[in-house]
């Protein structure tokens, strides 16, 4: 399968069609394109912190019809905890949120859509696709 999962500031960029998005587009062109629970989370926290109206919540809704929704599960569960634990032993930290994020493209085998690299860079066997300077 040509699968990614996409971070969170990914969708972001590409919803809101800041300048950023387009040096994704041919990461994201033709691909099945996946975000986790986790990202679907951040999104509607921010249309809440940002007092978003109903148009532009219901835009953000339209738009996300575009990703396939990883639901947490079992096996998901432990990826997140293995990360995580790794991180921490290892004396390098990843946010929770971010370890979601891993977890779900580790999970299914898929790189990593992210312009926040370095957010990722303690999770071993994650395959990142990045155009960040």
């Amino acid at each position: 399968m040509n699968r990614v999962v996409v971070d969170t500031n990914i969708v972001s960029y590409v919803f809101k069609k800041h300048a950023i998005a387009d040096r994704y587009r041919r990461h994201l062109h033709g691909r099945v394109l996946s975000i986790s629970f986790m990202t679907l989370a951040e999104l509607y926290r921010w249309a809440y912190e940002r007092n978003w109206g109903e148009k532009r919540r219901e835009e953000l809704q339209f738009h996300l019809r575009n990703y396939v929704l990883i639901p947490f599960e079992k096996d998901l569960c432990a990826l997140w905890a293995r990360i995580v634990a790794e991180s921490r032993k290892a004396g390098r930290s990843v946010s929770h949120s971010d370890a979601w994020i891993a977890a779900s493209a580790l999970r299914y085998e898929a790189p990593l859509v992210t312009h926040n690299p370095r957010h990722f860079e303690s999770v071993p066997g994650l395959e990142l696709i990045s155009e960040s300077p």
